[in-house]
């Protein structure tokens, strides 16, 4: 060895003492919520206005569910002029016509549940499995658009196309049928209805399921072809289980809005001759708390349907966490 590798070996400075390592069981100091905030105020800073929102048109007016223990007179306080407990609520609850309302929304909610639910899900998965690209945007393209047009129009083409002269009557004359009033017959509601929800939902339900259906590893199919599964047995056992997360979570929200079956659908498109099977219980607090003035009894029912709302989606998500194990909280 020469002097010169001697001296700078001699003169190399010695290597950093390691970090003391932390004790088994102990923990690293967790930030406080003002170190999170003062950190990413920014992103903090984003969620302002939609908290806004929230605390103010669904929040603030929970404090007028008041009314409904009290009775309330137009022009007088906002948190009505004297207490009556539950004099609405048994009000509503002997009020036949109340039953027959609370039948609707049922039959309506779980029709629209059960059609309009898993069809999204057939819809991605037949998407999927479509290989053109040009096609396949195409055909997302034609499906999502009946989204985006409003309500009023929505409600405009039914009527249009069930009425005494429209395409539908037209197509029943050739075949030498009688033309039907569609509109006017309470047996006919609940399948126009249900079928316009499926026309305008169905293809934007499809978005999250077919964002889901991107996250699923292709080794799985690689996998399962190996295996000799065929495509359907690969969709069973791979495509569903992969977006299964996905469904259940929307199936929780779905069943949290059963009963606030489309009131402004429902509203542009039945009559009086309708009521039968048309009135649910939305436009029947129209009809009370808005033509009618009566307020305090609107309140009462509109405070027994968003607890049976909150009894639904609580219901729904511990089945779900106790069976499948996906839950929302």
């Amino acid at each position: 060895m020469s002097t010169t590798e001697t001296i700078s070996q001699g003169t190399r400075e010695p290597p950093p003492p390691p970090r003391p390592r932390p004790r088994s069981g102990t923990r690293a100091p967790r930030r406080t919520w003002r170190q999170a905030l003062r950190r990413d105020w920014q992103l903090y800073s984003l969620a302002l206005l939609p908290l806004l929102f929230f605390l103010i048109f669904r929040y603030l007016p929970m404090i007028g569910n008041v009314i409904a223990f009290r009775k309330f007179e137009p022009g007088g306080s906002i948190f009505g002029e004297e207490w009556v407990g539950l004099r609405y609520v048994r009000m509503f609850l002997d009020d036949p016509t109340f039953w027959t309302v609370f039948t609707n929304t049922l039959t309506l909610g779980g029709l629209t549940l059960l059609f309009c639910f898993p069809l999204p899900i057939v819809l991605a998965l037949l998407l999927n499995e479509i290989r053109t690209r040009r096609l396949k945007r195409f055909l997302q393209s034609v499906s999502y658009l009946p989204h985006f047009l409003s309500i009023v129009i929505v409600a405009g083409i039914v009527m249009q196309m069930t009425a005494i002269d429209g395409p539908i009557n037209q197509m029943l004359k050739l075949v030498g049928q009688e033309p039907t009033p569609f509109l006017q017959k309470p047996e006919w509601f609940r399948a126009i209805f249900v079928s316009s929800e499926m026309w305008q939902t169905v293809g934007w339900g499809t978005i999250l399921y077919l964002a889901a259906l991107t996250t699923i590893d292709d080794q799985l199919y690689e996998a399962a072809r190996i295996d000799g599964a065929n495509r359907w047995r690969q969709i069973w056992h791979v495509t569903l289980p992969g977006i299964r997360p996905t469904a259940i979570t929307l199936l929780i929200l779905n069943i949290g809005t059963f009963m606030a079956v489309g009131f402004e659908k429902v509203l542009l498109l039945y009559n009086p001759l309708t009521y039968p099977t048309a009135d649910v219980i939305s436009t029947y607090l129209y009809r009370m708390g808005v033509e009618s003035s009566n307020m305090s009894y609107a309140a009462a029912i509109g405070l027994f349907e968003a607890l049976i709302g909150v009894v639904l989606i609580g219901s729904a998500n511990l089945i779900s966490r106790r069976t499948v194990g996906t839950s929302l909280w």
